[in-house]
């Protein structure tokens, strides 16, 4: 047994791991071939599978999935009577957005004010990489005392759904006693975080159509149907004066019960402009964790630059909608169509199609595993773990639920607020990334333990 610290390890095992995420994060895996080449993302599999390789794992594949993207699957063996934990990570990342708002190339790991820049840095191929440094410092202190099962999807944010129906068709390949999703993050920088609430997500395009031809708006424009003014007519609908999501039919008055969350630490986190004011109503728990959410997030419309003066004949959008556990998305997913096709104006032609979903999820915060990983946080951070909601969503989390109803289910990760996940710039803390490997490496050694000694389900 060697007799440095377990914590001494896993910081030598650093270097090594920025390397790594610097290999990972050249890939620019963005699961939309209309915007980037599928190559990108088989590259990344590909990469991910040679890793687990050189782990030692077994049965290493790459999964092709219904949605036609690729999950990297692998087997590590424990000790014969020992549980099985599955480990969750994704190699897809989203699209840089504007490449020229960031401040080094976004498919280049940058450090910069100490921390690594690079998309898909913390989101999440840096929880894979917090994976793979937790496993190396336990075979330097004996090994690791578990079943372990490495799944790193290739569609998360899409949210598609190809590793969930995957898993559906192939019940027995995840099937673990405890689940360790590494794709959130911790409250704030060094706040070790468990997050116990998903919101789900229901990713709709909406097509208005009005013409059968753009028209000049001095010949005909103030009695001729505007499309893109009915889809502008359309989206305000779905907010309140206030700003608060108000759909026909879904619940907007759900209360969060959990950690508080500051207005003013909201606004600094969120980089909001002096003098803005923030949407909706009641505490910022409530809103980001109890109650559904509306976004646009992309409009099909001419740009400013080199429009012309014309009556637009069609238009289009990309409208997310956030909700949390107790909403169900295929009756959401109704609602917003309904709401939609209500809202449009003049008699519009409105199509509306669902491009994406996933259920929320709440986990069990009282298991044997969640003690585990209080313990492991406590230690690795001094200081106590904090439960939170999460406004993302992961879909696989319901149906490894379904599908494995005794499992335990815990999410970890690497994204702070200040990782900017999502965003220009995306980055992560070296410092948290080594205490959650930290972390997850005393969680396993406690998990294994509690469980020998007959203290598991």
């Amino acid at each position: 047994m060697p007799t440095v610290p377990l914590s001494e390890t896993v910081a030598s095992l650093i270097p090594r791991a920025r390397a790594e995420l610097a290999e990972l994060v050249s890939f620019a895996s963005v699961a939309d071939a209309r915007q980037f080449p599928k190559s990108e993302c088989e590259k990344a599999a590909a990469w991910v599978a040679a890793a687990l390789r050189d782990e030692g794992f077994q049965d290493v594949a790459l999964l092709d999935t219904p949605d036609g993207t690729q999950s990297v699957y692998g087997f590590l063996p424990g000790p014969a009577e020992a549980p099985t934990v599955l480990l969750y990570a994704h190699y897809d990342v989203q699209p840089p957005l504007d490449e020229s708002a960031w401040l080094s190339p976004p498919f280049e790991l940058t450090e910069r004010d100490g921390r690594w820049y690079g998309r898909g840095a913390a989101d999440c191929k840096g929880g894979l990489l917090m994976h793979f440094t937790a496993l190396r410092a336990l075979k330097e202190h004996g090994g690791v005392p578990l079943n372990i099962k490495v799944i790193v999807e290739g569609s998360e944010e899409q949210g598609t759904g190809g590793l969930e129906r995957y898993a559906e068709e192939h019940p027995e390949l995840l099937a673990a006693d405890t689940v360790v999703i590494g794709d959130v993050g911790n409250f704030r920088l060094g706040l070790p975080t468990v997050t116990s609430s998903l919101r789900g997500m229901v990713l709709m395009e909406v097509r208005v159509a009005t013409l059968e031809g753009n028209l000049h708006s001095g010949q005909f424009g103030g009695a001729a149907p505007d499309a893109l003014g009915a889809l502008i007519h359309m989206l305000a609908s779905l907010r309140d004066e206030t700003g608060a999501t108000t759909i026909d039919g879904l619940d907007g008055t759900g209360e969060w019960s959990g950690l508080g969350y500051a207005e003013e630490d909201f606004r600094r986190d969120a980089k909001v402009l002096d003098g803005v004011e923030l949407l909706g109503n009641g505490t910022i728990p409530d809103r980001l964790w109890a109650r559904p959410a509306v976004t646009v997030i992309g409009i099909d419309a001419p740009p400013v630059v080199g429009a012309t003066p014309s009556v637009q004949a069609a238009a289009g959008a990309l409208v997310s909608l956030r909700v949390p556990p107790g909403f169900d998305v295929g009756k959401t997913a109704r609602a917003l169509t309904e709401h939609l096709r209500a809202a449009a104006p003049w008699g519009a032609r409105v199509e509306v199609t669902l491009r994406g979903s996933g259920q929320p999820f709440a986990a069990d915060t009282f298991s044997p595993a969640y003690r585990a990983m209080a313990e492991a946080m406590r230690e690795a951070y001094d200081e106590e773990m904090a439960v939170a909601g999460q406004g993302g969503s992961i879909p696989l989390c319901n149906t490894l639920a379904t599908l494995y109803p005794r499992a335990e289910i815990l999410l970890i990760g690497l994204s702070e607020p200040g990782a900017q996940i999502h965003a220009v710039n995306e980055s992560l803390s070296p410092q948290e990334f080594e205490r959650m490997s930290l972390t997850e490496a005393l969680f396993l050694l406690r998990y294994a333990a509690s469980q020998s000694a007959g203290q598991g389900v």
